[in-house]
């Protein structure tokens, strides 16, 4: 299976119609994206979907390992949920790597969701795998 960025990816495509083209950059060793929610990803009134969270949380440390390492995909993702995320409000995502095993291949991250004034939304760790050999390797 190739793995190509066609723009369509739900979290971060630019051509996706319904995603929510999150955009990302570096601050230090973590990577970081903003987004500001509307009604159209709340699960109860006010509150965004739980899935909508842990799609940002997925989102920065995969794409923070796929930026690092190349073509790399999340093999397990955790999630701790503290504080309901309201919709309309600017939430940011940093994801951090933690550990790198198996000789570049497996990568473990972390990373957390928090409102401007420093609450902790969600927390994450992830398991994040390449997805070619590492150079050199086959």
């Amino acid at each position: 299976m190739d793995f190509v960025a066609d723009q369509m990816c739900f979290a971060c495509g630019r051509e996706n119609p319904i995603g929510l083209r999150l955009t990302f950059a570096f601050d230090g060793a973590e990577y970081v994206t903003r987004f500001t929610a509307d009604a159209r990803v709340q699960g109860y009134h006010g509150i965004i979907h739980g899935g909508i969270v842990a799609t940002l949380l997925d989102e920065v440390m995969a794409r923070l390992v796929w930026e690092r390492a190349g073509p790399s995909a999340t093999a397990r993702l955790d999630v701790r949920y503290r504080h309901p995320a309201p919709v309309g409000v600017p939430i940011e995502v940093r994801g951090r790597i933690t550990a790198v095993r198996r000789a570049g291949q497996v990568y473990e991250t972390a990373a957390t969701a928090a409102l401007a004034d420093g609450t902790v939304l969600a927390e994450a760790t992830g398991m994040v795998m390449r997805m070619q050999p590492a150079e050199g390797e086959a």
